[in-house]
């Protein structure tokens, strides 16, 4: 889908759908018997994965452990950032071993982010099997990582952003593109 500037291509009703979507989507690509876990890469990813594993639960019957994850100390642009960096908490109180760990993220873009995750999530555990669920997945990689599920994919030209909106930390849900 491409989108112009100032658009807003998922309003909050929307972005209930699609995470309904994503969940569903999500069980068709696990097999029964795998033990599935979400990590949210903090911040917007963790609200996201604690709303998708309520979707979960609801279609399947069966609670899904969330965690968080924070990447900050992983980046590997930490030392062109301006100021102390924010570091938060890492919070996963469940073994990762056997498991399949979906990443929940709230935009893909150049992939940057992910391995960020991937290096983090290893220092923990070794899982199953890792999948990454991303509300938006957008043009512009620059690392082969793609999402196993994104609620939607936008082609946006250089010098914009896509934003997600969350109501746990923004006040209301939503998706953007904006002019950098």
């Amino acid at each position: 889908m491409s989108v112009p500037q100032g658009s807003c291509p998922v309003d909050p009703g929307q972005m209930e759908a699609l995470l309904l979507d994503m969940a569903k989507g999500l069980l068709a690509l696990v097999k029964p018997e795998e033990e599935l876990v979400l990590l949210g890469i903090r911040s917007r990813g963790l609200p996201l994965a604690e709303r998708l594993a309520e979707k979960l639960r609801a279609l399947s019957g069966a609670p899904i452990p969330v965690g968080s994850l924070d990447i900050t100390l992983y980046r590997d642009d930490l030392t062109e950032m301006v100021g102390s960096p924010i570091v938060r908490p890492t919070e996963i109180p469940f073994t990762l071993k056997e498991r399949t760990v979906v990443l929940v993220d709230d935009v893909l873009y150049t992939g940057r982010t992910v391995r960020s995750a991937m290096d983090a999530l290893l220092d923990h555990g070794r899982p199953r099997r890792v999948m990454l669920v991303v509300m938006a997945e957008r043009s512009g990689r620059e690392l082969p990582i793609q999402a196993d599920l994104a609620g939607i994919r936008v082609q946006v030209p250089p010098g914009h952003r896509v934003a997600v909106s969350v109501r746990e930390i923004d006040g209301t849900d939503g998706i953007t593109v904006e002019s950098c």
